[in-house]
């Protein structure tokens, strides 16, 4: 064979190893990071922290290793309005591009600018090596690999926005998630949770932020509330779309005057209560909320931005009842309860028949007043001044 007459037997077999752990599985699930990126990550070796001179006007550079973002995704709409604020300090954010699927940037870059028009920073492929910057940040776990191999210098940080190793079975995927915790990077979490995980589990240091609410898009209206909201990802098995459905069907015998409106995928026909919304947009969505009384949304792992957002609109959120939950809400009009099919559904009927509940959403609305994302990134600034000064 030519690799074994140009290579040698021994790259053969490497080349045949890679191969076969590209795919995963009965299915043949695709690693959703690159082999050769864990194969070079030896994370119990400490690389030496470089970090250029910063600027006599504070001005930073900071790199964002990122998956392509989309219109939709909640982790990516946070990720850009903690860039929007430092870009308004002044600060340059680059985005390097971290695709498995063989995209280019610039079949990527017109979405990315369609659905994030504010952004102002450069758009690349980290595979082609990043320029030097005071901070690199990772943003999901398959982005830690890249900026922990990258020999740019910068001090590494660590978006976490969920415990991602629970994404996965315990095994091999859980393992290699679980161990971007142990890079040497430091943390900076949604809600306080996370920051106390990953420093209590795998010693990694992080601050965190409390979520913020768009109260320019997510309020109060003037809507007649006809019934309740699901906020269903069959395709993220954290949101529990299949407990969800089960306790919308025992909610929908005990009321079946009032309509269930779905969004986030569409998912079919379950009844001539349903109403299946799909993917929508935020004003579209604050009109759904607007229409409801109480709004089901489920995680299994960190807290989602649907549970404030329905709040602004004085949409009862109903979670299911887990101590994460709890500590990133501390909500008390948030309604917990546990994740059986018929206790999510009692807890939705005790919300659509409180009484006067035009008193409940205006209390609903004014407990998320003033929480604007801006805080989120003023407390990003003060540990990006606070890390690189040390």
């Amino acid at each position: 064979m030519k690799i074994v007459r140009e290579q040698g037997p021994r790259r053969l077999g490497v080349r045949l190893l890679t191969a076969a752990t590209r795919r995963l599985g009965a299915e043949g699930e695709e690693m959703p990071v690159r082999v050769e990126d864990v194969r070079r990550a030896d994370v119990e070796v400490r690389k030496p922290v470089v970090v250029p001179p910063i600027p006599a006007d504070g001005r930073l550079t900071i790199n964002w290793v990122t998956t392509p973002p989309s219109q939709g995704s909640g982790g990516h709409t946070t990720l850009f309005r903690l860039i929007r604020h430092l870009e308004s300090l002044g600060h340059t954010c680059e985005l390097y591009l971290y695709d498995t699927f063989g995209n280019t940037v610039a079949d990527l870059e017109p979405g990315i600018r369609a659905a994030f028009p504010f952004f102002r920073g450069q758009i690349h492929d980290v595979t082609d090596g990043m320029a030097d910057a005071h901070a690199v940040f990772a943003t999901a776990w398959i982005t830690a690999y890249p900026a922990f191999n990258d020999p740019c210098k910068g001090k590494r940080f660590y978006l976490v926005q969920d415990y991602e190793p629970w994404f996965y079975p315990q095994g091999g995927l859980y393992t290699l998630a679980e161990n971007t915790y142990r890079m040497g990077m430091h943390g900076f979490t949604a809600g306080r949770f996370l920051a106390d995980k990953v420093l209590d589990d795998h010693g990694m240091p992080a601050d965190h932020f409390d979520f913020g609410c768009d109260a320019d898009r997510y309020r109060l209206g003037g809507e007649k509330r006809d019934g309740i909201v699901f906020y269903a990802r069959r395709k993220a098995p954290r949101r529990a779309f299949e407990l969800g459905v089960l306790a919308l069907e025992v909610f929908a015998e005990k009321h079946p005057d009032l309509k269930i409106h779905v969004y986030g995928e569409k998912i079919g026909q379950l009844g001539p209560q349903f109403v299946d919304h799909g993917l929508v947009t935020p004003d579209e969505l604050n009109a759904i909320y607007n229409r409801c009384f109480a709004g089901l949304s489920l995680s299994m792992t960190n807290v989602s931005l649907v549970p404030h957002e329905m709040l602004a609109a004085g949409c009862i959120p109903v979670v299911n009842d887990a101590h994460f939950n709890r500590v990133v809400l501390d909500n008390d009009h948030v309604r917990y309860a546990t994740p059986t099919p018929h206790s999510l559904a009692r807890a939705l009927s005790e919300v659509v028949t409180t009484p006067d509940f035009d008193a409940v959403a205006r209390a609903a609305a004014s407990s998320v007043e003033g929480r604007s994302w801006d805080a989120a990134g003023h407390e990003l600034e003060k540990v990006l001044r606070r890390e690189l000064a040390t």
